[in-house]
């Protein structure tokens, strides 16, 4: 009887594993497919400034960003990351941009999507999610 029980615990245990493991396959990654479709020519496909179009801006070795949490002490530079996604607040004392300004861009993807849409959302919180979803997918290509 406890030998049952035992073993339709570690059944049910793997179901539940195979379950949970093939729903999150089937969720959608937004962050990854940002990535691939407006950072990977540049930064590579895993992030380590090898992409078709590395070299062609002067990035004064910031095009791997695998490396940004180990820079940092430790600690994945969160905001740094989304202003520099973002773009759009860029202080000028800092420098030229080399990067393109993907807020901008996403802004009027948003306005585009949304006006024949019949909502009041707010095309900011889109173009804020789309950037911290691709932030969030830059954390995970940073260097163990």
């Amino acid at each position: 009887m406890n030998r049952t029980r035992i073993a339709c615990a570690i059944a049910g245990a793997a179901l539940a594993g195979m379950t949970a493991a093939s729903m999150a396959a089937d969720r959608p990654d937004y962050g990854k497919r940002e990535f691939d479709s407006n950072c990977a020519v540049c930064h590579g496909r895993l992030g380590k400034g090898d992409g078709p179009y590395a070299g062609m801006v002067d990035t004064k070795g910031g095009a791997d960003i695998t490396q940004l949490t180990k820079k940092n002490g430790g600690v994945f530079p969160i905001y740094k990351v989304t202003q520099t996604i973002d773009g759009r607040f860029q202080v000028k004392a800092h420098g030229p941009r080399e990067m393109p300004i993907w807020g901008a861009d996403y802004l009027i993807d948003a306005k585009d999507k949304l006006a024949s849409a019949d909502t009041p959302f707010d095309p900011e919180v889109l173009v804020t999610y789309r950037i911290y979803a691709l932030a969030e997918y830059v954390s995970r290509l940073q260097a163990k």
